[in-house]
């Protein structure tokens, strides 16, 4: 027996829902998944480049601890002041050359009610009419700034193994909010795959437009389009010029990527650390190094 898909209840509708072709999800939230802002970069930059339009936002109240993820207060050119939450924003794009339109979702990994926020992202797909769900991240892992981005992509589903060419995830332990909206959205029947790209860990705490460049090429590979990207070149080689910069002045982080370049090029691109790793247990020293260079 079918039954009527239940509508979202925590979500503020921006505009009347579209009519949409076929569409994908895309979504990427800032946080535990998301080392260097690689994923929540890359997810702007396709919103920016395909001029997607807002359609919907989940209301915050129920899903951050605001003594933790604390609200902004701003003020206008006229003094007058506002708040802005922590947003979860849904947009959708028309995009040119694509069989499908793309919804895309950015937003803030949430502190409570995982379940219910994932059961919201759900069913805002389910009156969008989304045939797929991509998820975006990005982790610490040893790889060298010098050399290309991997980005690693895994799913559950035949189908999509067989199209996009993955292979079934492996993973077992820890996961954040990517990893709980994956799971659920098989559970509802809804296809979805991940796509993670390998940030160096010697670096955690700066933005990696690289990253994000690789991202970026990767949901437009699956969509069947390709954007204008100059901004994240540009970018990228700034990213690369101040690192380069920072392991000039330390011997021995200098010494350590050198050995992560050798490696690299001795096997080519590795799979990255798992996951639920601690990355912090591995470059406690060179964050130090890197704080006191800011």
């Amino acid at each position: 027996m079918s039954t009527r898909p239940v509508p979202p209840t925590h979500v503020d509708w921006l505009d009347s829902v579209p009519v949409l072709d076929d569409p994908i999800l895309v979504a990427a939230f800032e946080g535990w998944n998301d080392a260097g802002d690689a994923a929540s970069m890359a997810l702007r930059h396709l919103v920016d480049r395909w001029d997607a339009r807002p359609l919907a936002e989940i209301e915050s109240e129920l899903f951050y601890d605001f003594s933790s993820t604390r609200p902004l207060v701003t003020l206008d050119e006229l003094h007058n002041r506002s708040l802005t939450w922590p947003n979860n924003l849904f947009s959708a794009a028309r995009v040119p050359g694509a069989s499908h339109d793309v919804v895309i979702l950015v937003g803030l990994e949430p502190q409570l009610r995982w379940h219910t926020f994932c059961d919201e992202i759900i069913a805002v797909t389910n009156t969008l009419g989304v045939r797929c769900v991509l998820t975006l991240g990005a982790l610490l892992a040893d790889v060298p700034h010098t050399r290309p981005v991997e980005v690693y992509g895994a799913t559950d589903d035949p189908v999509l193994m067989k199209s996009l060419d993955l292979s079934p995830s492996t993973y077992e332990g820890p996961t954040g909010i990517t990893g709980v909206l994956s799971t659920l959205c098989r559970d509802a029947g809804i296809p979805t795959a991940s796509f993670w790209a390998a940030v160096p860990s010697y670096v955690p705490g700066s933005p990696s437009p690289k990253a994000a460049l690789s991202l970026v090429h990767r949901v437009c590979d699956v969509v069947g389009t390709s954007v204008s990207d100059t901004d994240l070149e540009l970018a990228t080689a700034d990213y690369e010029r101040q690192v380069d910069e920072l392991l000039s002045e330390d011997d021995e982080t200098a010494a350590y990527v050198a050995g992560l370049e050798r490696a690299w090029d001795d096997r080519g691109p590795s799979q990255p650390a798992e996951l639920g790793d601690d990355p912090r247990k591995l470059v406690t020293e060179v964050e130090k190094f890197l704080r006191e260079n800011e």
